[in-house]
């Protein structure tokens, strides 16, 4: 027995040695891959030597002689710092995350793949103006030195067993490119239902669906658009259709943001402008903090704050002390599907704009990690590809302005060294990134707001809504908008200027700007219902309309549940859902149980009433699923007020029915959730799930190490404060060009990519508590050197 239990303890020693080394091995192995953050190095491409320096919170400050030289530095910081970001960005783009994760990325690189993008780019670095490709192979030279550096290949990549692919010159307009995948519908679905729909329906019944706004408008030009009127009994009978609710057709993570401004008048000086992007969230978040200050090649210093996008060597939004600028998805269309009238004799040929054409074929091979390849055969056309068949059958070109050149470039840079409103407005029009509306103030206190990024000029009349002939010569696309086509506001009257992706012009520039999916304007609404509520303005005034939780579209929601319930007092319903509508005060708190019910009845509402109109819809094609029609808030409140009961979804009796049956299946719903209907609180769904890309494949005690905590997070979609558990807010901020000292700027998910950085979720609790963190970096507490020579290595 003794020698037994000595065994034992020898065994279990050397169990424990075993785990202890191994344990060592692996921290060894991930403090190999920790970023350079202080020494000074030397052996680079560089003119003069280059600082780095480090804040608090890790924002990176980059002092260089010139522009060449900030990029080849912002390469090597955003590599060792998030180069896994950087590669999941271009590989989205490029179709090829199954080289990484395997089958399971399939489906996504099938679809991305159709659209050749990396040979497209790869073209389109050929046409580039001389400083942009200069600027590119700078930052591709410092992104491959950034991770030769690295003793350790990145974590991640010892995680998947994957060689980080060295970085290529059109890697980064493929990041641009991943930008138009995320903001952008890039398979147009929305119009191929819209389609169908338009194929299906009555016109007038199409119409009431497919309208672009209603009394909720809040344009910035122009007044709320009328919207039609329900179809009549003789038009359209939905009674004794068969319904089934298949989930809302309102996307309430829809990638968005909020810009607003005012004029110096207003704010004492220099305008102020707020902005907060709207983005899926993860960890690290998808922004860099970064300070760039150089030479202009005028010889100007040009000093520039804000948000770098890693892959790509610029600030996106910030300020650099004569112009501020921020950006939200403009929604306007950008893609047209495009019918393909085959030849009957040779389907390899079609007519063309002038004459019959060949169709090109192109094979892209798909290489997915542990399995063979794949082999897609792509058609394309003079305007796209071949991605889709109209209603009838014939097939579909998709013309997408990101397939087109000029359509991304690195333009923006261009914003760094701006003065004035008109000058970063005409930047921003020639600046080759997805559409997005244009939010600036410059230091004189004038505000100005247009579209950035190329816009097609539509000529021949045709509905860009709908597929269409493009054979004739007068229809189609020619060329780009220029920047006197292109509607913009300067300096309006009010002195105010808001954006939160809603409809902003007019009926004439609507026409040439087109319908993309504008979201509801009860956003847009509030938020200018805050600007005008106020005659003065500070940073802090800003901030707290960011943060705005007033439930003001959800107010009549709850009062109509109430109405509803009122008129059926004794039933069980009425009876359970009355202890949980008592706690409601108008504004998505985490603590309310009635804003929870009353956000999921009004989704279950909407969804139950569209679904009736798609019940003809489907007796034609039984697949359709409905698009997101984020106006329809205007036809269903128009239904509600009206009750016809020729378009009452089955198998309902009367409208009451239809509301106590959704709040039905809700209160069933949330008494079934942990905790019952009196645990279901705003904030037990709301809870944040801001997640490391690769934390869902690890086990529970690490994925918590990798992502940030679940935090239960205030606000929802319809109000200024946009937060779901994994999307909102992907930074806030507001600044005055020249009083940077006095803005501020935060984000989620921190800002470096490495879980042993101090910098790893840096500044994501200030996020979630709405703190204030400076615009400008702090005092350094770390501070790199990058030398020219001929050698890597300390100096």
């Amino acid at each position: 027995m003794r020698k037994a239990r000595r065994w034992a303890r020898r065994m279990a020693l050397a169990t424990m040695g075993s785990l202890a080394c191994t344990a060592g091995a692996g921290w060894w192995l991930l403090r190999g891959s920790l970023p350079d953050y202080a020494g000074a190095l030397s052996g680079f491409p560089l003119s003069a030597r280059v600082t780095i320096e480090r804040d608090a919170l890790g924002t990176a400050t980059l002092h260089a002689g010139n522009r060449h030289d900030i990029s080849f530095a912002l390469g090597f910081v955003h590599a060792q710092e998030r180069f896994l970001q950087m590669d999941l960005q271009r590989r989205r783009a490029a179709g090829e995350l199954s080289e990484l994760f395997g089958p399971a990325a399939l489906p996504i690189d099938r679809e991305a793949r159709q659209h050749r993008m990396r040979a497209r780019m790869r073209a389109r670095l050929a046409e580039l103006p001389d400083w942009q490709r200069s600027g590119i192979a700078a930052y591709r030279d410092g992104v491959n030195a950034g991770l030769a550096r690295l003793r350790v290949r990145p974590f991640p990549y010892l995680l998947t067993g994957a060689t980080p692919a060295p970085w290529r010159e059109e890697d980064t307009l493929l990041c641009i490119a991943a930008m138009a995948f995320t903001l952008n519908d890039a398979g147009n679905t929305r119009e191929l239902a819209l389609a169908r729909m338009h194929a299906a329906l009555p016109p007038q019944a199409y119409r009431f669906l497919a309208a672009s706004g209603g009394a909720l408008d809040a344009p910035l030009e122009g007044a709320p658009l009328g919207w039609p009127e329900p179809p009549p009994t003789e038009v359209l009978d939905l009674r004794g259709m068969k319904a089934a609710t298949a989930g809302s057709s309102i996307d309430e993570h829809l990638p968005g943001s909020n810009s607003f401004a005012v004029a110096g008048a207003l704010a004492g000086g220099p305008a102020l402008l707020a902005n907060d992007m709207h983005l899926d969230l993860g960890v690290p978040n998808i922004w860099f903090r970064t300070r760039l200050v150089y030479r202009s090649a005028t010889g100007n210093e040009v000093d520039v704050t804000g948000a770098s996008l890693p892959g790509a060597p610029a600030i996106v939004v910030g300020s650099n002390g004569q112009v501020a600028w921020g950006f939200t998805n403009s929604y306007v269309d950008t893609a047209d599907w495009v019918r393909v009238e085959r030849d009957p004799g040779d389907p390899d040929r079609y007519r063309g704009r002038h004459a019959w054409s060949t169709i090109e074929r192109h094979s892209e091979v798909i290489h997915a990690k542990g399995a063979a390849d794949e082999v897609l055969e792509i058609e394309e056309t003079g305007w796209g590809p071949i991605l889709g068949k109209d209603a009838d059958g014939t097939s579909l070109a998709l013309a997408w302005t990101a397939h087109r050149p000029g359509a991304i470039d690195l333009g923006l840079q261009r914003m760094e060294s701006a003065r004035t409103v008109e000058e970063a407005i005409a930047i921003g029009q020639a600046s080759g990134i997805p559409p997005q509306n244009l939010l600036v103030g410059d230091r004189s206190g004038r505000i100005g707001w247009s579209i950035a990024g190329r816009l097609p000029m539509r000529v021949g009349g045709y509905d860009p809504a709908l597929p269409a002939d493009w054979s004739a010569a007068d229809a189609g696309w020619q060329g780009w908008l220029d920047g006197t086509a292109i509607p913009q506001v300067v300096n309006p009257d009010g002195g105010r200027i808001w954006t939160a992706n809603q409809r902003m012009v007019g009926d004439d520039a609507l026409g040439i700007l087109g319908d993309g999916g504008y979201d509801l304007g009860a956003r847009a609404g509030q938020i200018r219902g805050d600007l005008f509520a106020t005659q003065a303005f500070t940073p802090e005034t800003m901030l707290a309309i960011q943060l705005d939780d007033r439930a003001l579209l959800l107010a009549r929601w709850h009062d109509l549940l109430e109405r509803t319930l009122e008129r059926h007092p004794e039933s069980p319903l009425a009876k359970a859902l009355a202890p949980g509508l008592h706690d409601w005060n108008g504004r998505a708190v985490v603590t309310s149980v009635a804003y929870r019910l009353v956000h999921d009845w009004r989704a279950e509402v909407i969804a139950n009433v569209l679904d009736g109109f798609a019940a003809p819809v489907r007796q034609r094609f039984p697949d359709f699923v409905l698009p997101k029609l984020q106006q329809a808030e205007n036809a269903v409140w128009m239904l509600l007020e009206q009750r016809p009961a020729h378009l009452l979804p089955g198998p309902h009796a009367d409208w009451d029915a239809l509301l106590l049956s959704a709040a039905e299946r809700v209160s069933a719903r949330l008494e079934a959730a942990p905790g019952g209907l009196a645990g279901s609180t705003w904030g037990s769904y709301n809870t944040a799930r801001i997640r490391h890309p690769l934390s869902r494949a690890l086990p529970g005690p690490l994925a918590r190490w990798l992502d940030m905590p679940p935090d239960e997070l205030p606000g929802d979609s319809n109000l200024p404060r946009v937060q779901g558990p994994s999307f909102g807010a992907s930074e806030r901020f507001a600044v005055a060009p020249g009083q940077e000292a006095s803005g501020y700027f935060m984000m989620p998910g921190g800002q470096s990519g490495h879980p042993l950085s101090p910098y790893y979720g840096s500044g994501h609790e200030d996020w979630v508590h709405g703190r204030a963190t400076p615009f400008l970096p702090g005092p350094p507490e770390q501070v790199l050197s990058l030398a020219p020579g001929l050698a890597h290595g300390n100096d």
